[in-house]
């Protein structure tokens, strides 16, 4: 009999799943045989990442949605249960960014954009996915911080505070509802090539030197390099791991 895959049986949602290490995930997560429901703001890229995933013989449906939106939260959710009859984990890794702003000159439009996605976006998406998983048996929450979460990278200053922000969040609830047989944890994730860092790299190239030179392996990762880690802590595999930050940094905060 064949090797039952790492997320056999589960259903998986995964926020920022149109590009990057989302999508990614969305694609590794198939492959180990999860149901996975896809959330971004951008219907085209992920309807090409459900069709790419069905093609491949997986489960995956798409729901529209902004992680700063409570409502667009629960909607998938409600989406998870209607499609696929659970929602046992999930992966909360939308992201935003930007660079060069000293804090004394940076808008509060960008100041508001950058908190509300990454640490309002966990905010809103744990809520509506632990509801859930307390109805149902509990379940396993990853939520994506970053280096930047635990020092300081050179990235701007309030996504360094909302990284941080993540980190308390998965810490906060992991405490909160172990009882409840729900685990949450973060990862640190280490500079990675996606659609975000090139938009960075091209407004600041000089950024590239300091990205990959303060890690070990000195290069950026692969988004399915960081998504291999989601998948693990997904899954039953990690079952005695809660409240932890896992560093996929290739050995940048070992230093």
């Amino acid at each position: 009999m064949p090797a039952q895959g790492l997320l056999h049986g589960k259903t998986v949602m995964i926020t920022g799943a149109s590009s990057g290490i989302g999508a990614a995930a969305a694609r590794l997560f198939a492959q180990e045989e999860a149901r996975v429901v896809l959330t971004a703001r951008r219907e085209d890229r992920l309807r090409e990442v459900v069709d790419e995933i069905g093609a491949a013989g997986g489960q995956a449906t798409a729901v529209v949605a902004d992680v700063t939106r409570a409502e667009d939260m629960r909607a998938a959710v409600r989406t998870a249960f209607e499609t696929f009859g659970s929602l046992d984990a999930a992966f909360n890794n939308a992201g935003w960014t930007s660079t060069g702003t000293p804090m004394h000159l940076m808008q509060d439009e960008e100041y508001d954009r950058i908190m509300d996605v990454n640490a309002r976006g966990v905010w809103n998406a744990m809520r509506a996915q632990i509801t859930v998983m307390l109805e149902h048996g509990g379940g396993s929450i990853v939520n994506t911080s970053s280096v930047a979460g635990v020092r300081a990278t050179g990235a701007s200053a309030p996504y360094i505070a909302a990284k941080h922000a993540v980190i308390g969040l998965s810490r906060a609830a992991a405490d909160e509802y172990v009882k409840q047989r729900i685990r949450v944890n973060a990862i640190a994730v280490g500079s990675t090539r996606t659609e975000l860092m090139d938009q960075v790299l091209s407004d600041t190239p000089s950024l590239l030197g300091p990205f990959t030179e303060r890690a070990m392996q000195q290069r950026l990762a692969d988004p399915v390099e960081i998504a291999q880690t989601a998948a693990w802590l997904c899954s039953d595999r990690s079952s005695f791991t809660t409240g932890a930050v896992i560093a996929a940094d290739g050995g940048w905060t070992a230093r």
